[in-house]
């Protein structure tokens, strides 16, 4: 412990306040995932519920029961010695940002925002957002999960296996979403107590094998594309995590198949229309036809008949003549 607030943070309370977390109990809020490289910086908002009877809010890492920063409510916050050039913070209305600067692989924990208020006698912690805060360094890392890489089909499923250091009766284990859509997929706290997202429901199964879980997830949609990380909480340590398994959804074969229909229907409907097209167009290139030979004929038989006509006034003329 960083801070004295005067009263007792035993493991009793550590473990009833991660019941909570993956229970969703309590007034604890919807947890949040953010994941960074090494050097870069992160931002976590705690907001305020109770500001009349507040005495002060701090945001702490709750596995290793670490304060973080301190807010109390008239005066200079205080702020753990190992964030102390790495941390800016700042007040927007009834809400506090906190910034961690220059992130480290040992940053990787899951940090809390609670809310001390008056209670009769004793204060009161109201327990807010958590944060999974996943860095990514440039060694290798700590977990082997495989495979690295999936693409499957629309409907069909993918599995995920991690190989975890803990023993089980000690395991605390998420599968995260860490790219598109940030968020916690699956979290088992010791074998006995899990919660999977309802974008999931029941399309997930997981199973136990040695050291290892392999995680399944069934009728994939294209929106689950997205990077999935193992990651593994270990007594008095930071997350270890593994490198991720990139998962893309293909959407061809679909896309394809509805279009073909599309074009076979198409086709249907056009078919009769272009038929009467070219018979129209076959009649009356025919009644053309047979009206230009008509013609001619009769010119010619008008032009005889002249020609005739014109000879026997030159045979009676001349006759006269004589």
């Amino acid at each position: 412990k960083y801070f004295d607030l005067n009263r007792p943070r035993g493991t009793l309370i550590l473990q009833f306040q991660l019941h909570f977390l993956f229970l969703g109990g309590g007034n604890e809020q919807s947890t949040d995932v953010i994941s960074a490289w090494e050097g870069d910086s992160i931002s976590i908002t705690c907001s305020m519920n109770d500001s009349q009877n507040q005495v002060g809010m701090y945001l702490r890492a709750i596995r290793q029961n670490l304060n973080v920063i301190y807010f109390p409510k008239e005066k200079p916050p205080k702020i753990n010695p190992e964030f102390a050039n790495r941390i800016n913070y700042s007040k927007e209305g009834e809400n506090f940002r906190i910034t961690l600067h220059r992130l480290q692989e040992s940053d990787s924990k899951i940090y809390q925002c609670s809310e001390i208020v008056k209670n009769n006698v004793y204060p009161k912690d109201l327990y807010g957002k958590a944060t999974i805060v996943v860095v990514k360094g440039k060694s290798s890392r700590a977990l082997k999960q495989a495979p690295l890489y999936a693409n499957p089909g629309h409907g069909q499923s993918v599995s995920i296996t991690c190989v975890l250091k803990s023993p089980p009766q000690h395991e605390e284990f998420y599968l995260l979403r860490t790219h598109v859509q940030p968020d916690k997929v699956l979290s088992v706290l010791n074998l006995t107590v899990s919660e999977v997202s309802p974008a999931f429901g029941n399309r997930l199964m997981y199973s136990r094998e040695g050291n290892s879980i392999v995680i399944t997830l069934h009728n994939l949609q294209e929106k689950d594309s997205d990077n999935y990380i193992c990651v593994e909480q270990v007594t008095d340590s930071s997350l270890l995590s593994a490198s991720g398994t990139m998962v893309l959804v293909k959407e061809v074969e679909q896309g394809c198949e509805e279009s073909s229909w599309g074009l076979y229907a198409l086709l249907i409907v056009v078919s009769p229309l272009f038929c009467a097209l070219v018979s129209c167009i076959l009649y009356h290139v025919h009644v053309k036809k047979y009206f230009q030979k008509k013609k001619p004929n009769v010119v010619y038989e008008d032009m005889s008949f002249n020609s005739r006509r014109s000879t026997i006034v030159r045979t009676n003329t001349y006759s006269r003549g004589e």
